[in-house]
């Protein structure tokens, strides 16, 4: 382990941020440092912020660095290298704002709430490198105010593919009278974004996602499926509707994934989206991007833009299940069981499945 350095002080928009430990190797790989870490997200202020400004956000802490070998903790094993924090951690400044958000199980938490610049400075200093936000503001936590859709490619799928399959999210989209900004996840994905109005449920929001992976299906039966099973995906590109139930959250705009190559989950225009790479931006190449091209997701900050319907894309589902029987998909596992939920089975083991059941 390398030896302790001296803190520093880093000014940030008038708050004084201390970086403890500066020179901890970060990503060793790309000899990257905690400094480093924090400096990136100085460089690309107003993009990270209006990325969380004013959500609840889950950090993603790798307090020791990302190393060969670290592991995140897990519900049944806490002993990893990485952990989430859902809760604010203690001691934080008083300028850290929170906002109260409930779980599926009922319980609550206080989670941290970008305000300022300084909170993500401050967080980063934590070991945080990737923000999870909420799709909602701390003004209505009930309500969505993003539609978030997830393109994750299945073995024998990479980012190409799903770079070829959003081009036609964004065909559905327009058709409901929609848009949608792209994004790399930092990994082999792609998210597309949607600014909606902030007056329906969580259910509704997947409710909606879920409608639009069936038509993409449908349009795309050999390369997207929806199929929440993994024995049934096959090589294809797997629309992530769950990531829009109540407490999934994607890395937002901006935040660095845990990877050897210290990758940057980048907003990019849908004109390149089909000839980038995710290796393109990382945290020494975004900072220049993001200075010559400005913030790509500024429409997508609260309060910022337009904001969509969901009406249409509920039309979709009620016609999907009034006309093909297409009701509610399964939760992940730690869900309560939800009213008109299918059972939770793998279908391998479901002795009492039709085997014509396509389980969409």
């Amino acid at each position: 382990m390398a030896a302790t350095t001296p803190a520093v002080e880093l000014e940030v928009d008038g708050r004084t941020v201390r970086v403890s430990n500066p020179e901890r190797p970060y990503f060793p790989a790309r000899g990257l440092t905690k400094l480093d870490v924090v400096e990136f997200f100085v460089a690309v202020a107003d993009g990270v912020l209006g990325a969380l400004r004013d959500r609840p956000t889950t950090l993603e802490r790798w307090p020791r660095g990302v190393f060969e070998g670290a592991v995140m903790a897990t519900r049944s094993d806490s002993h990893g290298d990485a952990f989430y924090q859902k809760r604010v951690p203690q001691g934080a400044p008083g300028y850290v704002e929170t906002a109260r958000i409930a779980f599926p199980s009922g319980r609550t938490a206080d989670e941290v709430c970008p305000t300022e610049l300084a909170v993500v400075a401050w967080a980063a200093n934590l070991g945080t490198i990737t923000f999870h936000p909420w799709p909602v503001t701390r003004e209505d936590v009930e309500a969505p105010d993003q539609l978030r859709i997830d393109l994750d490619p299945q073995p024998g799928t990479d980012f190409a593919d799903a770079a070829r399959v959003a081009p036609h999210v964004r065909e559905i989209l327009h058709e409901m009278g929609m848009e949608g900004w792209p994004k790399t996840s930092g990994g082999r994905g792609v998210h597309v974004f949607v600014p909606i109005e902030p007056r329906w449920s969580f259910t509704q929001a997947r409710r909606a996602t879920i409608a639009l992976g069936r038509e993409l299906e449908r349009r795309l039966p050999d390369e997207v499926t929806i199929k929440w099973w993994k024995e049934e995906r096959g090589q294809k590109i797997f629309v992530d509707y769950n990531q829009m139930a109540r407490d999934r959250t994607i890395a937002s705009a901006y935040s660095i994934r845990a990877n050897p190559r210290a990758t940057v989950s980048t907003p990019v225009t849908w004109e390149e989206l089909p000839d980038v790479e995710p290796d393109d931006f990382d945290v020494t190449t975004v900072p220049a991007r993001f200075a010559q091209v400005g913030d790509l997701y500024a429409p997508l900050v609260a309060g910022a833009g337009p904001r969509f319907s969901l009406e249409p894309l509920l039309e979709l589902a009620d016609r999907d299940e009034a006309e093909h029987g297409a009701g509610d998909l399964p939760y992940p596992p730690e869900y309560p069981k939800m009213p008109g939920e299918p059972k939770r089975v793998q279908p391998s083991k479901d002795r009492d499945r039709p085997k014509d059941d396509a389980g969409a």
